[in-house]
C-alpha cells in the first residue's frame, strides 16, 4: 500500500480530512516508535510507504505507556479532540495490520500492552 492510499484509508476510517489522517499517521508512529525496541521500530519502518517511513523514531528508547497516553500524545500533537484522536489511532492501528506482513505485526504488537492489539482488530 502505498502512502497515499495509506492515509485515504485512515481518513476513511476515521472520518478525518486527508491532512489530519495524514497527521494523525505521522504522530502515531511517531509514538509507537518511542514503545518499540529498536528492531521492532526498524522492521515496521521498513514495511511502511517511503514517506511513512521517517515518522518511526528508531531510537529503541522502548518506552513504557499505554494506549491512553498513545491517544493523548496523538491528540496534543494534532490539535484532534480525544474522540477524534482515539478514532484516528484505531484507524492507524488497523491499516498497519493490513499493510504489514503477519509476521512483523505480531512482533510489534507483542511489544504493546493487549490494547494496542485490540484496537487494532476492533471495528472502525
Amino acid at each position: 500500500m502505498g502512502y497515499k492510499e495509506f492515509v485515504r484509508t485512515v481518513a476513511e476510517r476515521a472520518v478525518l480530512s486527508r491532512e489530519e489522517a495524514a497527521d494523525v499517521t505521522r504522530a502515531t508512529l511517531e509514538k509507537l516508535g518511542e514503545r518499540l525496541s529498536q528492531g521492532e521500530a526498524h522492521h515496521l519502518a521498513a514495511q511502511l510507504p517511503d514517506s511513512l517511513r521517517e515518522s518511526v523514531r528508531i531510537e529503541g528508547r522502548g518506552e513504557q505507556f499505554g494506549l491512553h497516553d498513545l491517544v493523548m500524545g496523538v491528540s496534543r500533537r494534532t490539535g484532534l479532540t480525544e474522540q477524534e484522536a482515539t478514532n484516528g489511532v484505531r484507524a492507524v492501528l488497523t491499516t498497519l495490520r493490513e499493510t504489514l506482513t503477519d509476521e512483523v505485526f505480531d512482533h510489534v504488537m507483542s511489544q504493546l500492552p493487549g490494547e494496542f492489539q485490540e484496537m487494532a482488530t476492533s471495528p472502525t
